[in-house]
């Protein structure tokens, strides 16, 4: 049994149901803390997080991920338990196989398998960054670690997270950004009143229909060279009581934008606004910025990456930034260039999770041989 595989399986064995842990951060420290890696415990609320650095003060390579998983459902739905990591026809089946307990592994293993061969000093420290709150809320996780550091001034370079990003075969995919998410949520006030005399009532619904036409139909942007246009979506909407025969007096809607770096969430909201007022809506509007678009173009990170896949895998990745959000959203805005890279997502967050057992072993040799590329760019300028 490989290193990592064994190390997966362990790691599985947690019912880590987020925000939980389950000790799975503990098992990964002791491991990086006979690295030489500084072990770090930040808990923030019900959210347990490792932020863990070998080196004081070089540019820092980081490997990000998440130990918390979501939650099985039915036990008797899944062919083997959800906690009891299985091996059936080369697969390893478990919550949080894929996602991304898998990674975590390779990304450990990686490192003692890098550090093993590299005994000189290194141009750059090394890091992990992982939370118990990627599932959930994503309030205490990653996104507090980095407000943290921030404050400390301690600057992430690069970062990969362990995101199950491959399609079709493992390392097909990277993802090197994301869109941007924000929801907005919105009230259009009417008069309440009897379906039969509609003139001494006002009907939301029939008020703001036309402005949500438009807004469905609105071209926001045209998209770039690496993210496709803006879209609007209307992902909830209710309006009355119940009865047939009330017209209602409020209109409930909410919608999300998935936005390129075309746009920034302020200009949504304004040409958002504007649309509202043109149709003189009594309404109340609420913005949420789950996260804003970032982008790392082909430089250090992505050609070091590069470099590893198609030394393991004879064929080089496609850049995409498609898909929705993660926790590099947190990342990126520091100024890191991070990419996103991990096994087949097919199964994730479903019934008999798993994860191919060579793709474990080949996402770990990517891995450490991004450390070795990157480590022979820098030794070179």
């Amino acid at each position: 049994m490989s290193e990592t595989l064994a190390l997966a399986k362990d790691l599985i064995a947690r019912p880590s149901i987020t925000p939980a842990d389950e000790g799975c951060q503990r098992v990964i420290a002791e491991r990086l803390a006979a690295l030489g890696f500084d072990c770090e415990t930040l808990v923030f609320e019900d959210t347990t997080n490792l932020w863990a650095r070998r080196g004081t003060g070089k540019p820092v390579f980081c490997f990000a991920g998440h130990t918390d998983v979501v939650p099985p459902g039915d036990p008797n739905d899944w062919d083997t338990p959800p906690f009891e990591p299985t091996l059936k026809d080369g697969m390893l089946y478990g919550r949080g196989a894929a996602d991304m307990k898998g990674s975590l592994a390779a990304m450990v293993v990686a490192v003692e398998q890098f550090l093993a061969k590299n005994l000189q000093p290194l141009p750059f420290d090394l890091a992990f960054l992982i939370t118990s709150d990627e599932e959930g809320p994503f309030i205490n996780g990653t996104k507090r670690v980095i407000e943290t550091l921030e404050q400390r001034n301690e600057k992430i370079t690069w970062c990969i997270v362990g995101e199950p990003s491959s399609t079709d075969r493992v390392a097909d995919i990277i993802k090197n950004g994301r869109r941007g998410s924000l929801t907005g949520d919105l009230v259009v006030h009417g008069i309440q009143g009897h379906v039969a005399y509609p003139h001494m009532a006002q009907n939301p619904v029939h008020e703001a229909a036309i402005a949500l036409h438009e807004l469905a139909s609105e071209q926001w942007d045209n998209g770039n060279s690496y993210f496709p246009p803006t879209t609007f979506q209307i992902s909830n909407i209710h309006a009355g009581t119940g009865a047939g025969n009330v017209i209602p007096g409020r209109l409930d809607v909410q919608f999300n934008f998935r936005f390129s770096t075309e746009l920034t969430a302020a200009q949504i909201k304004q040409r958002v606004s504007e649309l509202l007022d043109r149709h003189k809506l009594n309404y109340q509007l609420t913005w949420k910025l789950n996260g804003p678009p970032f982008l790392t173009e082909p430089g250090t990170l992505v050609d070091a990456v590069q470099t590893a896949i198609s030394q393991q895998c004879k064929q080089p990745a496609t850049l995409s930034t498609a898909g929705g959000t993660s926790d590099g959203r947190f990342i990126a805005p520091t100024g890191a260039q991070v990419i996103e890279l991990g096994p087949v997502n097919a199964t994730i967050h479903k019934v008999n999770e798993c994860v191919n057992v060579d793709d474990l072993d080949k996402l770990t040799a990517i891995y450490c041989h991004t450390l070795v590329a990157l480590n022979q760019s820098l030794d070179q300028s």
